[in-house]
């Protein structure tokens, strides 16, 4: 798949650059200007941080993962384009996951930067933080075994709880043995849907799109294109909208103090903010990953026939009653199950129980009654 084309400063001259990093940026434009930040030790490779120029300073929309690498190269982009990390005034977060939010803690310690973030991701971080890790793996364990993931499987977590250092592979954080997460920053500002950020001298406005996360939002800046492109200025995406990845859906919810869960219907949230992105028609996407692209409308539609088409094939094997795991164990992924790493089984197991719970709100499947893992079949 193609890829945008950075402009790259020249290390030697540029100020403020961090030694041994040659970092990529890219001018979008309109004082919208991109670095790639890499992602150590996963696919997707890195995480796409803007830098938007505002009246009081710069802000940044993300912030990559929280890596000594992925900081080093954070500091000599922004220091490519002339900015210092001390000069950050604020940082707008898509959404809680570790590669968007991981480094906005060291950014405001640099810089003094207020962090934005949509309630209910911040919930998210909140929860995350004040507990400890065991509470973690004691979660993920009893998920799992609901789901009918076979003992095998479980094993590790159990014993990471136990007291291993050594955590199955997919779980670390970065290249250390770390949970991702447990040292993200508190956001000190709350992202509104609906409502501008208050930017000096920008538009930008707030758009909520739950389905990745709880909380995730793409911003939109309704300012013309630089470039005169026809369409709605341009939107920030986040991972809602990716030129060729469909982003992972799956569950979110988790007990709340009272130790109670309630259902949520996250690949239905997913694909009513697809249809409201696609009615926004923005002139240009600027995601998260991989690279900026046009025409809004018609990659909401290839997503939407994604879906529709992955809810028909689970239908059909649902023939068969089958727990969530042997409904991730069957579904068609970009490889063999074989070859599924440990971590991506449980991303993959969580898909499943969306595509599912969407299909039982459709009155296309329902539980077993009485089934102990719960099982799903077809109506």
């Amino acid at each position: 798949m193609p890829q945008d084309t950075p402009d790259q400063a020249t290390p030697q001259t540029a100020p403020h650059i961090t030694p041994h990093v040659t970092p990529h940026v890219t001018d979008h434009g309109g004082g919208v200007r991109g670095i790639k930040v890499p992602i150590p030790d996963n696919p997707l490779g890195h995480t796409l941080v803007y830098v938007l120029d505002t009246d009081r300073g710069p802000v940044l929309v993300d912030t990559g993962w929280d890596d000594p690498q992925s900081w080093d190269t954070l500091v000599a982009g922004l220091g490519a384009l002339g900015i210092a990390v001390a000069d950050v005034h604020g940082v707008v977060i898509t959404h809680h996951h570790p590669d968007h939010h991981g480094l906005s803690g060291r950014v405001r310690e640099a810089s003094g930067a207020w962090i934005a973030m949509h309630a209910a991701d911040t919930e998210v971080v909140v929860r995350t933080r004040s507990a400890e890790p065991g509470v973690w793996f004691d979660y993920m364990s009893g998920k799992l075994a609901a789901a009918g993931a076979p003992e095998e499987h479980i094993a590790p977590l159990r014993a990471a709880r136990a007291g291993s250092r050594t955590l199955p592979h997919g779980l670390r954080h970065g290249r250390g043995p770390h949970l991702p997460g447990l040292r993200a920053a508190v956001p000190d500002r709350e992202i509104v849907p609906g409502e501008l950020l208050p930017l000096a001298g920008r538009r930008l406005r707030a758009v909520w799109t739950p389905g990745h996360t709880p909380g995730h939002v793409c911003l939109h800046l309704e300012e013309q294109h630089p470039a005169n492109l026809p369409g709605n200025g341009r939107l920030f995406s986040g991972d809602h909208l990716l030129p060729g990845i469909s982003p992972h859906i799956g569950l979110y919810e988790a007990p709340d103090e009272n130790g109670v869960t309630r259902v949520t219907d996250p690949l239905g949230d997913y694909l009513d903010s697809l249809e409201r992105i696609g009615r926004l028609d923005p002139a240009e996407v600027l995601p998260a990953h991989q690279h900026a692209f046009t025409d809004a409308p018609a990659r909401v539609g290839e997503l939407l026939r994604h879906h529709e088409e992955r809810l028909t094939g689970l239908r059909e094997l649902l023939a068969e009653p089958l727990t969530p795991w042997g409904m991730a164990e069957r579904m068609e992924w970009n490889r063999p199950w074989e070859q599924i790493p440990y971590g991506s089984r449980n991303i993959a197991v969580s898909e499943a129980e969306a595509h599912v719970r969407r299909l039982v709100k459709q009155g296309r499947a329902e539980a077993v009654p009485g089934s102990d893992p719960v099982t799903y079949r077809a109506l």
